[in-house]
């Protein structure tokens, strides 16, 4: 039986802490007194109810808000800290990875945002190393999201279990 008395106490506990600094003016927290602590509280309630009440498909959403408030606190204060679209996309596989560690599903959906986020986020390394291939790289490149439409389309209307 799942113990839903974790989420909302965390998230009572949170926000009274956060209100609590806020309204302290202590000023070693000011800088992490921002929206994105918000997203990490939630997202920490929502890991307590995955882990602690076995409540797994918290799991993904816990993930994603707390590496989303990760991010959003990092991002400028860290200089190798990556501001792209692929550290999103490796979050969300992140979360769909540790969501499957305890439910067994999502694994696939983990892997292809993995490859995606690489691939978004090491671009210029990826199509350095294929060197005189650039050019039909790059001219494949322009229909690479024709393949990912092919592919969805697949998924929906074909393949049948």
């Amino acid at each position: 039986m799942k113990n839903q008395r974790i989420f909302p106490g965390i998230i009572l506990i949170g926000f009274g802490a956060y209100f609590f600094l806020q309204q302290s003016n202590i000023t070693v927290f000011q800088a992490y007194l921002t929206w994105p602590s918000l997203l990490m509280i939630i997202g920490v309630a929502f890991l307590f109810q995955g882990y602690g009440a076995k409540d797994y498909q918290a799991i993904l959403p816990g993930v994603i808000l707390t590496g989303f408030g990760l991010h959003f606190h990092v991002v400028n204060r860290l200089d190798i800290w990556p501001d792209h679209i692929g550290t999103f996309i490796l979050i969300i596989a992140l979360g769909f990875l540790l969501q499957y560690q305890k439910t067994r599903s999502g694994l696939f959906q983990g892997l292809l945002f993995l490859i995606l986020a690489s691939l978004l986020l090491f671009y210029d390394r990826v199509i350095g190393w294929f060197g005189l291939l650039e050019t039909g790289v790059s001219a494949a490149w322009k229909f690479w999201p024709a393949i990912f439409i092919l592919a969805g389309a697949y998924f929906l209307f074909i393949k049948k279990k």
